[in-house]
């Protein structure tokens, strides 16, 4: 068994509490579903939104998911990037599993799609 990474996305329509926790709950939902996920296998789970999200913690979802309360749990701002998709929470989930990276699905949920095939700028560059 190896330890792997699940990365996923989406943005929350609005700076509250309720709005995080739902934006926050439906991803999980589907980073969990969509690679098969037993909650007793994830080592860790990290969630960062940006700025303009700070209503609520995302981590607090998981309570209203049932997931075990011992759970390590890390929430985090992204850093501030001119011009990034506003209202985006990001998730980190690492997973004890017997399936290899190229087997794993990333999620990507709201305008968090034009996320997925977003590259990176050259070293050095910034174009």
């Amino acid at each position: 068994m190896q330890c792997c990474g699940i990365r996923g996305a989406i943005t929350v329509s609005a700076n509250s509490r309720e709005s995080i926790l739902a934006a926050t709950e439906e991803l999980l939902m589907e980073m969990t579903q969509a690679n098969e996920v037993d909650i007793r296998d994830i080592a860790a789970v990290f969630f960062t939104t940006t700025s303009d999200l700070n209503a609520e913690f995302p981590a607090a979802a998981t309570r209203g998911l049932g997931w075990p309360t011992n759970l390590a749990l890390l929430c985090g701002h992204e850093m501030n990037v001119p011009n990034d998709l506003p209202r985006c929470l990001r998730i980190l989930m690492l997973v004890n599993t017997e399936k290899g990276s190229e087997e794993i699905t990333h999620v990507y949920l709201g305008e968090a799609k034009r996320l997925k095939n977003k590259t990176s700028l050259p070293v050095g560059g910034n174009t």
